[in-house]
């Protein structure tokens, strides 16, 4: 559970998390310091995992969003992640539970990557089954945290 103070933070920082510090502690009527270590502390407990900037993949060329759904062998989760975690087109890994072992959400050019991608990469043994939805429009891509 974080404090309320650690929660305006991070709130602050969900806004522009290039603001200065010294913006932060005004915003939310503290010290400088103080936020600073919060916000240190919050870096060393593994809350805040870093800053990126959020980009937009469609403006990049990746327009073709696939969601793909895997059976795999049973026993054998952790090395058909193994070999699916560092593919490039690959954005999110889900384990899941239900019919399916896993879903992957997916980044691609154009239809002809996406084919390629199923046809060799997705090529893993013990991946017995695939299912690919493409996605036509994306109603809600919320990047902010849950904080209420």
């Amino acid at each position: 559970m974080i404090s309320e103070l650690e929660r305006k933070i991070l709130i602050s920082l969900t806004e522009n998390a290039r603001k200065s510090f010294r913006s932060v502690a005004k915003e939310v009527g503290t010290s400088t310091t103080a936020v600073y270590n919060n916000v240190k502390k919050m870096e060393k407990s593994g809350l805040l995992k870093g800053y990126i900037p959020d980009v937009d993949e469609v403006m990049l060329g990746f327009d073709l969003v696939a969601i793909i759904a895997l059976r795999i062998a049973h026993g054998k989760l952790n090395s058909v992640y193994k070999a699916l975690k560092d593919l490039p087109a690959v954005k999110l890994i889900f384990d899941i539970t239900g019919e399916w072992e896993a879903i992957l959400i997916c980044y691609f050019k154009e239809r002809k990557e996406l084919d390629n991608f199923l046809k060799t990469k997705l090529m893993v043994p013990h991946i017995e089954r695939v299912v690919t939805h493409v996605v036509l429009n994306v109603i809600k891509d919320e990047k902010r945290p849950l904080l209420d």
